[in-house]
């Protein structure tokens, strides 16, 4: 094997390794459960839904989010909880 050619095929495989870690740890996001309640998958896709509420207390931050549906269900003044409206309450630290 030519010299040239080792230094491609580290590159090749640490990027492989790199991006194979990556697709791992996206899958890995969904299974975290709370104890004894909700399953993370059952917020799939939060990251998009609107920010209805931000607030701070102290150095803590946080942030409520609706689905669509809940947007939807506001907007028309209907009360309570509708079938598939889904709220989310978002807490960091910020550093």
């Amino acid at each position: 094997m030519k010299r040239t050619a080792f230094p491609a095929i580290v590159i090749v495989a640490v990027l492989l390794a790199v991006l194979g870690s990556l697709a791992l740890a996206q899958q890995d996001k969904y299974t975290v459960r709370v104890p004894g309640g909700l399953a993370f998958s059952e917020f799939r896709g939060y990251e998009a839904w609107q920010v209805v509420s931000i607030s701070q207390d102290g150095p803590l931050m946080a942030a409520i989010l609706a689905n669509p549906v809940m947007i939807d269900a506001y907007a028309a003044g209907i009360p309570g909880n509708p079938d598939g409206a889904k709220m989310a309450k978002i807490h960091w630290n910020p550093k």
